[in-house]
C-alpha cells in the first residue's frame, strides 16, 4: 500500500474509533416491563445537576436500526446530540429507544392502491408492544423531577417518523413539539391533534420507499386549523431526507424553543 493509501486508512480508523467512542456516551439501559423489554440508549447533559429539569427527547428509529443490540438505533441521529456545541447550547435528555428486528412501532400495512399514499390502518387498533414500552418509558421518565414536562419532543424517522405521527394523537397531552421525517400516518386520526401542535414535517419528493404524498396529506390536512405545522420538501430527494433535515441550521433552535401550554 502507497503511504498516502496508508495515512488515509489510519485517519478512517480513527474517525471511526472515535465516533464509537462518543457514542458510548449513550449510556446502555433496558426498560422492563414484566417479561418485556425494550432496549434504550440515553445521553445525558454535560455537567449534569439532579435538581435541575432538563427537556426530554425521544428518538425513533427506522425499520434498518431493529434489533436487541442496543447499538443499531444510534445509526442516525446520534452525532447531531454528540455534537459538542449542540450539547453545551441545548442541555437535554436524550433517549433512542430500539424496535425489535421481527416487529414494528406502529400498526400499518402496504396498499397495492396505485392512487393511495401506499399505507391502510386497521381503525381502534391497539398500541404495538414496542411502542406501548415506549409510551410507558416516557411515564417514567416524566415522573421523575429532572425531566421538564412542558418540554418533551419526540423525532422519526421513516417507521419511526409513523410512531411519532401516531403517538400524536395518542398522547397529544405529552409532547411540546414533534418532527416527523419521511413517515406516515393514519389520516382519519389527524382530528385528534391538539390545535396547537408544533409539528416540523420532512419528506424527499422522490422518495421511493414512502411515498411523500403521506407528508403532503398531513401538512395540508393540518396546516389550516394548525398555524405551528410547518413542511420541508427536499427536491430530488429519496428517502434518507433526515440527512438533510439534519443539517437544518434552525432545527435545534425551534425545537428547544417549543412548550407545552400551561395549562390555566
Amino acid at each position: 500500500m502507497k503511504k498516502s493509501g496508508l495515512i488515509i486508512s489510519l485517519l478512517i480508523m480513527l474517525m471511526t474509533q472515535s465516533s464509537a467512542q462518543e457514542k458510548n456516551l449513550f449510556e446502555k439501559q433496558l426498560f422492563i416491563v414484566g417479561e418485556d423489554t425494550l432496549p434504550c440508549r440515553i445521553l445525558t447533559p454535560l455537567n449534569f445537576q439532579s435538581n435541575k429539569k432538563y427537556p426530554l427527547i425521544i428518538f425513533l428509529h427506522g425499520a434498518g436500526e431493529r434489533g436487541n443490540d442496543n447499538e443499531a438505533q444510534l445509526t442516525w441521529g446520534a452525532d447531531m446530540f454528540l455534537d459538542s456545541a449542540n450539547r453545551a447550547k441545548y442541555p437535554a435528555i436524550v433517549v433512542f429507544p430500539q424496535c425489535p428486528k421481527d416487529d414494528k412501532w406502529a400498526e400499518y400495512k402496504r396498499t397495492s392502491q396505485k392512487d393511495s399514499t401506499g399505507y391502510e390502518y386497521v381503525e381502534d387498533a391497539p398500541m404495538r408492544k414496542p411502542l406501548k414500552l415506549v409510551s410507558d418509558f416516557i411515564d417514567t421518565l416524566t415522573s421523575s423531577s429532572q425531566v421538564d414536562k412542558r418540554r418533551v419532543y419526540i423525532f422519526g424517522l421513516s417507521m419511526g417518523g409513523f410512531a411519532t405521527i401516531e403517538l400524536l394523537w395518542r398522547r397529544p397531552e405529552v409532547f411540546a413539539a414533534a418532527i416527523p421525517i419521511c413517515g406516515a400516518g393514519n389520516p382519519a386520526r389527524l382530528t385528534k391533534y391538539r390545535k396547537d401542535m408544533p409539528i416540523w414535517l420532512f419528506h424527499g419528493d422522490k422518495d421511493p420507499v414512502i411515498p411523500v404524498s403521506n407528508s403532503r396529506l398531513i401538512y395540508n390536512s393540518l396546516h389550516t386549523s394548525n398555524t405551528k405545522v410547518k413542511y420541508t420538501e427536499y427536491p430530488e430527494v429519496g428517502h434518507d431526507s433526515w440527512r438533510n433535515a439534519f443539517m437544518e441550521p434552525t432545527l435545534l433552535p425551534w425545537l428547544f424553543a417549543q412548550r407545552l401550554p400551561v395549562k390555566k
